[in-house]
């Protein structure tokens, strides 16, 4: 199940508050005189790097991801569907979700060797893809941005299942069918994201692990697609030596030849025994994140994951996250303690293979308070470094992002001209990353508030 993004909701500048006003066109437009806001901008391929991790970290990685739904709740045996998968879209599908889908496709028969396409018209497929309302899916899950559920081709008999705990992954030994549910009515960007993670976790691992810096199969979002590393379990997943109904001890029995065979590089020693994630540190995500919390809820949320994982000995991604959090939430109260904060989670995620991307998500932080502190170059220096990175990653969103405190920093520095051309270069990704005119607009109202701060000192 995939949740709201964590690092979407109120996350530039420590959820900085705007009023309605500031949502007017009185930052500086790049579509003044009549043009029309550009065209949205699409990636291409992006090639995806195998991980580098040791093999003996990824075999407990995929027992983990395997064998425990999110719930912490136990799964009894490996569950995949046994020969080749069909995919359909129904409901009000999107003009952006067959793209995507016809790319993801190609992917998971490219990188994970999978047999799968479209289901033939008439024809009952393996995942059936239903698009609806956000709000009658929060009716139903109110957290979840999308999610899959088995046993089931349509909402209607997802919530008649529910009900009766038919959906119920532990009783699955064999993936017959399945759905995903995803809105409609979000952005070009979160629907992409959706699909990854839905279809991944339809068809492979069920599970999410905050340690995993190189997957999408984590609760922090800062991965938008799918990684090297997730398409390696889904290629584990579908190893011919493996089938329905094999116990956990069964399956480990197989992984290090597999591994050895299918991930040469990781054929190294090294490997660190995992340290499981303590619940408080969990809860202490939800609220820190939740667009729920207030202000005060946030702060001492993420402040208690930085003292649980101080406590608990994490040393890796989670305690970066926990660092991040922390400077997020601080961003306007304490900018100095913020700065720190956010210097002590770059520090962390350097150290972590396949890590760029959180580094990215950080320097946006980083890049904002800059800005609102009337320091532009610092700001362009935050924003040259990640702007490649937010690219390669695919996310519109903090590409767009990045791009747009760039500009009202150039504008600091009294180039115009520069900046105009960077801010409409942007809009192009923004429309794909926030979707709505709206929310486009909300999003350079913020950032041009920040530079307004930091002109005024």
């Amino acid at each position: 199940m995939r949740l709201f993004p964590l690092i979407a909701v109120c996350a530039l500048a420590g959820c900085m508050s705007t009023p309605d006003a500031q949502v007017s066109k009185s930052y500086p437009d790049p579509t003044a005189g009549g043009l029309a806001l550009p065209a949205m901008q699409t990636f291409g391929p992006v090639a995806r790097s195998a991980t580098s991790r040791p093999n003996g970290e990824i075999a407990q990685d995929f027992l983990d991801l395997e064998f425990q739904l999110e719930s912490g709740r136990t799964l009894p045996v490996l569950s995949r569907f046994e020969g080749p998968i069909t995919v359909a879209l129904t409901g009000a599908v999107p003009a952006s979700a067959p793209a995507e889908m016809s790319k993801l496709i190609n992917r998971f028969r490219n990188e994970a060797g999978l047999n799968i396409g479209y289901s033939a018209p008439g024809q009952d497929a393996s995942i059936t893809i239903e698009f609806l309302p956000r709000a009658q899916m929060q009716r139903v899950v109110p957290l979840a941005a999308c999610f899959v559920a088995p046993r089931v081709r349509s909402f209607a008999e997802f919530k008649a299942s529910h009900r009766g705990g038919a959906a119920d992954w532990t009783s699955v030994t064999e993936r017959t069918h399945a759905a995903i549910f995803v809105p409609a009515d979000t952005s070009p960007q979160e629907i992409r994201d959706c699909l990854n993670e839905e279809t991944a976790q339809a068809m492979g691992p069920l599970n999410d692990l905050y340690r995993l810096p190189d997957s999408v199969f984590n609760d922090d979002n800062f991965n938008s697609v799918l990684t090297g590393f997730d398409m390696l379990m889904l290629r584990l997943h579908y190893a011919p030596q493996l089938h329905s109904g094999m116990t956990k001890a069964q399956v480990a029995a197989y992984l290090p030849g597999l591994l050895a065979q299918m991930n040469p590089a990781g054929n190294v020693s090294g490997a660190r025994a995992a340290r499981p994630t303590p619940r408080a540190w969990e809860a202490a995500v939800e609220g820190a994140f939740s667009p729920r919390s207030s202000a005060a809820t946030r702060q001492s949320d993420s402040a208690k994951m930085v003292s649980i994982a101080k406590a608990q000995g994490l040393t890796d991604a989670r305690l970066a996250f926990s660092y991040y959090a922390d400077g997020r939430s601080l961003a306007t109260k304490d900018p100095a303690q913020a700065v720190q904060l956010l210097n002590a989670a770059n520090r962390v995620y350097a150290g972590i293979p396949g890590a760029q991307v959180h580094m990215a998500h950080v320097d946006m932080q980083l890049a904002a308070i800059a800005l609102a502190a009337g320091e532009p170059d610092q700001a362009i220096a935050y924003a040259d470094r990640s702007i490649p990175v937010a690219r390669q990653a695919e996310n519109a969103a903090l590409l767009a992002t990045l791009m747009l405190v760039k500009a009202e920093a150039l504008e600091a520095l009294g180039d115009a001209a520069q900046a105009r051309a960077l801010r409409l270069d942007s809009l192009g990704w923004a429309r794909y990353g926030f979707g709505a005119e709206a929310q486009v607009q909300a999003r350079q109202a913020e950032i041009a508030t920040l530079a307004a701060r930091g002109r005024r000192g």
